[in-house]
């Protein structure tokens, strides 16, 4: 071999083990060849789940409604009466059995399975179906509605096979995984992708799903999706889809928010979540402006509950949380799912913007009643004097003082403090950010006003800083909302 040849070598070598091995090498990984060997080994942990749900009918099919001696009259009756709809007892007919279908798998020896609650929710009877076409009833131990999870139990002398749980924050957009279900009922589908993003959210609290382009169907809900070690990253648990089908886009639940909330309800039967006991709203551009933050981040504290963590904590509305237990908190939606996977009695720090600073509190972490519901009571009584009305061009509105006139014919309870919005200019920023009369305005930026003198002293100190929006605290009604102001003139 000539040296020009074994430099050429060289270098093909070089460039090989840069572009393909080496420090880049994680970068440019090949596909597996198959899932073949991985499917054989996870596929007898995964389970078809039935259910048999009794439903009541309402009421007897009603004849289609046709003018009075229409042929279409006859017709229709007579076709109702050949069916028996209405020969049939009354109770046999509101009565019905639905059946669904849906995917879970094992996660231990003793007989657990996991599946998704929408599979479960409202059955009389659950039919776990295993590998080798074994079927056992299953019973539900616990389940947990807003992450869309539940546990089951079956009893049986077989050795179960089952899956073992992954670390879901280790997987990186890119990674390939495999989901394994009962789609349409045909039992025992593998399909293999990529996740496709991370931390999607739909409508839930606790939103935090996993996205992936593998194929997931009507059937798949409940079933897992694994990595290429073989361990559970997710729960498969929604499609988007136009069509019902999949088009390349389901969510799965992280293992790692999953798997804590089955071991309360392996252990108490009930998810239990960490509580901070405020009511908290996102942090837009202007809201940040206003307060001087650097930029939108955090969640912005619209109120504290009485008697809360938070209230003990001496967390005051209108701070702006930004990190939580050690955590950086940059969107609101992050909040909720922090402080509920946080131990519950643990003491924690927590970084709050306030006044234009940092300021740090500790806040031991309460348990929430996912039953608690705070209503606000509010007075009968009826209104008599029209209140003084006073503007303030600047933002568009006309305010009163809480008068106990203006408190009557409000209906506003005793303790409300504040200026009431008796008008607003239609053409205003107030009228686009949906200020209405009726509401309340008793803070602006972070400062209490009770009289229109007061406000207007607040806005004219905002424009001597330059701030070209402030920020407004709002009640309508029981809701409670900070509102940012564009500055008028």
């Amino acid at each position: 071999m000539t040296h020009q040849v074994i430099a050429k070598t060289l270098i093909v070598a070089v460039f090989g083990y840069l572009v393909f091995g080496g420090s880049q090498g994680a970068y440019t990984r090949s596909s597996p060849e198959g899932f073949a060997d991985l499917a054989e080994k996870l596929a007898p942990a995964v389970v078809n789940i039935s259910t048999t749900q009794i439903v009541d009918r309402d009421r007897t099919p009603e004849i289609p409604k046709f003018p009075p001696g229409s042929p279409f009259e006859e017709f229709f009756r007579e076709f109702f009466d050949e069916r028996g709809e209405n020969n049939r007892d009354p109770q046999q007919r509101r009565r019905r059995r639905s059946t669904s279908l849906g995917s879970g798998f094992i996660i231990d020896e003793e007989g657990y399975v996991v599946t998704n609650n929408h599979v479960i929710e409202g059955a009389d009877e659950i039919t776990v179906t295993l590998h080798d076409d074994t079927r056992l009833d299953a019973k539900v131990i616990g389940r947990d509605p807003k992450v869309d999870i539940a546990i089951l139990k079956v009893e049986t002398d077989i050795d179960l096979p089952t899956a073992s749980w992954g670390d879901s924050d280790k997987t990186r957009v890119g990674d390939w995984v495999v989901a394994i279900g009962n789609p349409f009922g045909l039992g025992g589908t593998v399909t293999a992708g990529i996740v496709s993003a991370r931390a999607r959210t739909l409508n839930g609290t606790y939103d935090d799903y996993i996205q992936t382009d593998a194929s997931i169907n009507r059937g798949n809900s409940g079933g897992p999706l694994f990595n290429l070690n073989g361990e559970v990253v997710g729960v498969n648990t929604a499609i988007y889809s136009p069509t019902g089908g999949s088009v390349g886009i389901g969510f799965a639940s992280p293992s790692n928010l999953i798997s804590r909330v089955l071991s309360d309800l392996r252990e108490f039967g009930k998810p239990r979540r960490g509580w901070l006991g405020v009511k908290i709203q996102d942090v837009t551009e202007e809201i940040a402006e206003s307060l001087g933050l650097d930029r939108a981040r955090g969640a912005l504290v619209a109120e504290v509950v009485g008697e809360s963590p938070a209230d003990k904590a001496g967390v005051q509305s209108s701070d702006i949380i930004l990190a939580f237990d050690g955590k950086d908190v940059e969107k609101m939606r992050a909040l909720p799912r922090i402080v509920a996977e946080t131990n519950i009695g643990k003491d924690i720090g927590m970084v709050v913007w306030r006044d234009g600073a940092e300021t740090r509190l500790r806040v031991s972490v309460g348990e929430l009643d996912e039953d608690e519901v705070v209503v606000a009571s509010r007075s009968n009584r009826s209104g008599r004097r029209s209140p003084q009305r006073k503007e303030i061009d600047e933002l568009g509105l006309v305010v009163a003082e809480l008068t106990d006139d203006v408190r009557d014919r409000y209906e506003l309870p005793e303790a409300t403090s504040g200026l009431v919005v008796v008008d607003v200019d239609g053409d205003s920023d107030a009228a686009q950010k949906g200020l209405r009369p009726g509401d309340i305005i008793d803070e602006i930026q972070q400062t209490p006003v009770e009289t229109a003198e007061a406000a207007i002293s607040v806005i004219n100190q905002a424009k001597k800083l330059d701030r070209r929006v402030v920020l407004l605290r709002v009640q309508s009604g029981e809701n409670v909302r900070f509102v940012p102001l564009k500055i008028e003139g």
